[in-house]
């Protein structure tokens, strides 16, 4: 069962939504997946992309190939996410 990372359609006329899914490469654009990963929405003013990167991550690591459009919009999301930073370690008080 080869899996893609894909884009499947929803919204209405004029005004698409598009949810990032986990999909058989097989099935039609938007038939059955596997898990939604986040959605995307392209006329909306501010922020546009909702994505859940872990999963994301996971499904590329266990094989799933994402589409040229969904490489695109992991790759901005992880710009817009912000940094995570280390907390500081202080030395123990002896």
């Amino acid at each position: 069962m080869a899996l893609k990372i894909k884009l499947a359609r929803a919204g209405s006329t004029h005004n698409p939504v598009y949810r990032v899914v986990v999909a058989e490469a097989r099935s039609r654009r938007d038939g059955r997946f596997v898990e939604i990963l986040g959605t995307y929405s392209p006329k909306a003013k501010t922020n546009q992309i909702k994505l859940n990167l872990d999963r994301a991550e996971h499904w590329v690591k266990t094989g799933a190939v994402p589409t040229d459009t969904t490489r695109s919009l992991i790759k901005k999301a992880r710009k817009e996410q912000p940094a995570v930073e280390e907390p500081a370690v202080e030395p123990a008080a002896t």
